[in-house]
């Protein structure tokens, strides 16, 4: 389970550097809270950022879960997945949002595997 912690802190710590660089481009350009529009730069951290926060509320209890029910070195494997496709995510969408889904595609598909495995695990458990 060493590694699920390890990954989870990852994933926590790319959450809150996400959040340094909109702080950062808030600052930049004048965005004075709590607007959330102004710069199209300052716009793209914020939307990443963001993004990020919605990823993670589906993923983190699908990465423990997993963790728990099927294996733990598979969940840290595709939490480490998914950290690599939030910075692919984040740089695309920073560069150009339209270019996101590669990025986006990666990020989801741990959680999507997950998110069947462990439906599938929890029905033949109940057969």
């Amino acid at each position: 389970m060493d590694w699920v912690v390890i990954v989870t802190v990852l994933a926590l710590l790319q959450y809150f550097w996400f959040g340094v660089e909109v702080g950062a481009m808030r600052g930049k350009n004048g965005v004075k809270a709590p607007a959330t529009s102004g710069a199209p730069e300052f716009e793209r951290r914020y939307r990443v950022h963001y993004n990020t926060l919605e990823q993670l509320v589906l993923f983190l209890p699908l990465l423990w879960l997993f963790a728990h029910y099927v294996n733990p070195l598979w969940a840290a494997g595709l939490g480490a997945v998914f950290i690599v496709g939030r910075f692919i995510y984040r740089a695309a969408y920073v560069k150009e949002p339209a270019s996101r889904g590669v990025g986006f595609t990666i990020t989801f598909l741990p959680s999507a595997v997950m998110a069947v495995w462990l439906l599938y695990v929890a029905v033949m458990n109940l057969l």
